[in-house]
């Protein structure tokens, strides 16, 4: 069975699916299709390492300086 075959079929048993299954298939596959909440999980680590002052952070002058020099951005 081609991907175009298989696709078709998952649409039409998740359109007419009973939603006790729907919501077991939607929490099987949720990180990714729910990419914002993955993208919070994300940036809430990093402000945790930031608030405990762990990893680097760096001024507004030093990210303009990296954003310029291509030297200063290998460095990280």
């Amino acid at each position: 069975m081609n991907t175009a075959a298989i696709r078709q079929q998952l649409h039409h048993f998740i359109d007419t699916v009973e939603d006790k299954r729907a919501v077991a298939i939607y929490t099987i596959f949720e990180n990714e299709i729910d990419t914002d909440s993955r993208r919070k999980e994300l940036i809430q680590a990093e402000r945790e390492k930031y608030l405990r002052g762990e990893g680097r952070s760096f001024s507004p002058a030093e990210v303009r300086e990296m954003a310029l020099n291509k030297k200063k951005r290998d460095v990280l």
